[in-house]
């Protein structure tokens, strides 16, 4: 019995130094993960997606992911060109197209890319005034994301997309934006109140020039207020009297008289 336990340990020690070997050795990769090994401290090819087979204590295998991440800005406290305190808050998109740069070149290009959007934020927002804030809001958008992926492009890091998403203002701003808002209403009212009134001067005019050239249009028009004013349950009656018999009684009158 003592002779089959002593033949019995070696077989057992090498099957585990075996499963042990193979379980370090072997390494499954996913679609989107590639594996930067390091082999005594060097750079080798990249490896993955797949099956990746490596030398136990010797190499040193490191994930990356290339799929795109998505990472919010915290809110930064930027004071605009015209002198105005606001909040703003960022989203960024990026992902990394070259692994080996992306862990030799950075220590962690998921923070390092976070803190160049945190200055690059506060930077080129702080260049623009608090209309362009508000308005402008693609371009701004899109030079953010050229400077960042300019800065982070020698991590091998790509960065897609820059969007800002809220913009914080003071209470007080708040105010005087609804107040220039409600400035700027009253003005457009103003504005269409008086060209209603040049359009229907022009109107009259037009009016008076054609019941000028034809007197029995004043007639007509008499005719159609009558219209207008008889109604159903009305029992006054109006009748027009013509302005040249009116003329003519007066001069009648005026010979008479002496006048």
């Amino acid at each position: 019995m003592e002779a089959i336990f002593q033949v019995f340990t070696p077989f057992v020690f090498v099957i585990v130094l075996v499963v042990y070997i193979l379980s370090s050795a072997i390494r499954i990769l996913k679609e989107y993960e590639r594996g930067v090994i390091f082999r005594l401290g060097r750079i080798i090819p990249i490896k993955g997606p797949g099956l990746v087979l490596i030398w136990p204590i010797i190499d040193k295998l490191v994930r990356v992911s290339l799929r795109t991440i998505t990472m919010d800005v915290p809110p930064q406290d930027i004071i605009t060109r015209d002198n105005i305190t606001v909040k703003v808050n960022a989203v960024i998109y990026f992902r990394p197209i070259d692994p080996i740069k992306a862990i030799t070149e950075v220590e962690d290009f998921y923070y390092a890319t976070s803190q160049i959007a945190q200055t690059t934020l506060r930077s080129i927002l702080g260049q623009s005034t608090l209309d362009d804030l508000l308005i402008n809001r693609e371009q701004l958008n899109a030079e953010l994301q050229k400077v960042i992926d300019t800065q982070t492009e020698p991590w091998g890091v790509k960065v897609s997309t820059v969007e800002v998403k809220n913009v914080d203002l003071p209470q007080e701003m708040l105010r005087a934006i609804a107040k220039q808002a409600e400035a700027e209403r009253e003005r457009r009212a103003k504005v269409i109140h008086a060209e209603g009134e040049y359009q229907a001067s022009q109107k009259l005019a037009d009016a008076a020039k054609i019941i000028s050239s034809q007197p029995a249009t004043l007639q007509l028009r008499f005719l159609q207020t009558l219209t207008e004013i008889a109604t159903e349950k009305n029992s006054t009656i109006i009748f027009p009297v013509p302005i040249d018999l009116i003329s003519t009684f007066m001069k009648t009158f005026g010979k008479d008289t002496g006048k």
